[in-house]
């Protein structure tokens, strides 16, 4: 590990605001929410990491599954009493993963999970040229040198509801006008959750991949899908030598508004749960919101936890595909549910495919599927427009 970080590790005093909003309302570290122990929150990974680095414990399986718990939301960032030590605390325990790999003392969850990415180019094992088919029927056509490339990534190209998501944000965009075209089976992972568990070659590498594509094919802006995707391209692909306009999906609609999307009437009552890639990572609370707040008739509610105090949905950091949260009741999607069913929000819109496959599970798990649905801010926005995409 880094020895920057080493010699941060003993300043921690534990005071235990890490797991917590800046507000107090509730706990705020899912690892914690989940486990209630203090080694799952971000003093008790720091204490635990210290004593690793001193010789003082192994890092045996129960190790490498606290640390692996962490979902990456950068909760502990903003509440972290010492901002001499607030913002590394995230960068700290990716380092100390990425000393677990070069051991090989990962979980089999996270092994699974990089092997995947290596060998298939994807963490669903589906075949490359089965990249674009979620824009089949759709005409959205291959780039070469429309204005922006539709970044689509891995959970919108399989999963199914990510699908939906990618189809919903690329013909809305195509109604509004805008050129874009997409790689199809040229894209690549964007790499950002290997990073974030730890396996720095491999994401450098996917990096690498995707920056010689978009080279190659003359690409200067690029409209992301997840957030997942845009902090990866907006912060690290400069580092590996790829510098490109970055945009996540909203902030494209949000520059469209009143032009050429003009949102139209959605009678419903909305709240909004915020990605931590776009929060907490990026800064970027107002476009969404300005997105729902120009529908005429929509009822936009908060969340007690909100913008930078955001209840995270668990699927940071990797683990939308390790799982290393298990099921329950104490999971904070089950909880960010609950908190969207006290506003009476009959919709949690999302705007990240990741939030909304977990969300859209809790739901389930709640039992409160006739209470409130999980949907994406291009679907509530082509409703109001009345439009048949």
């Amino acid at each position: 590990m880094d020895r920057d970080y080493t010699e941060l590790l003993h300043r921690c005093f534990r005071c235990g605001w890490c797991k917590l909003p800046t507000n107090y309302q509730d706990f705020n570290c899912p690892a914690y929410l989940k486990y209630r122990f203090e080694s799952f929150a971000s003093g008790g990974r720091m204490w635990l990491i210290r004593a690793w680095l001193n010789g003082e414990i192994e890092p045996g399986e129960r190790f490498a599954k606290i640390l692996y718990s962490c979902v990456t939301c950068r909760n502990c960032v903003e509440a972290c009493a010492l901002p001499n030590i607030k913002d590394r605390l995230v960068d700290i325990f990716v380092a100390a993963r990425a000393d677990l790999v070069e051991q090989g003392r990962i979980p089999p969850a996270v092994r699974d999970y990089l092997k995947a990415l290596s060998v298939s180019g994807n963490p669903y094992k589906m075949p490359q040229e089965h990249r674009g088919n979620w824009a089949e029927g759709l005409g959205i056509e291959r780039y070469h040198g429309q204005e922006y490339l539709f970044y689509v990534g891995d959970v919108g190209s399989y999963d199914e509801v990510g699908m939906r998501m990618a189809r919903s944000v690329a013909a809305l965009l195509q109604s509004a006008g805008v050129s874009l075209g997409i790689l199809g089976e040229e894209e690549t992972s964007d790499g950002n959750d290997a990073r974030a568990l730890g396996e720095k070659g491999l994401a450098d590498y996917l990096a690498g991949q995707n920056i010689g594509t978009f080279r190659n094919k003359g690409v200067k802006k690029i409209i992301t899908l997840s957030p997942h995707g845009y902090n990866a391209m907006r912060n690290e692909y400069p580092v590996c030598g790829g510098v490109f306009e970055v945009f996540h999906y909203t902030q494209i609609i949000n520059l469209l508004l009143g032009g050429r999307i003009r949102p139209g009437e959605y009678l419903k009552r909305v709240t909004y749960h915020d990605p931590c890639y776009l929060g907490r990572w990026n800064n970027e609370y107002g476009a969404p919101r300005r997105i729902l707040g120009s529908i005429r008739g929509l009822v936009f509610v908060e969340m007690d936890r909100n913008r930078n105090n955001a209840l995270c949905c668990g699927g940071g950091g990797g683990n939308f595909f390790t799982d290393m949260l298990g099921t329950g009741p104490d999971l904070s999607s089950r909880a960010r549910v609950r908190e969207a069913l006290a506003t009476g929000a009959e919709i949690i819109a999302v705007a990240c495919p990741q939030c909304y496959k977990m969300l859209d599970d809790a739901v389930k798990a709640e039992g409160a599927q006739d209470a409130i649905e999980v949907k994406e801010v291009s679907e509530i926005v082509s409703a109001s427009w009345g439009s048949h995409l």
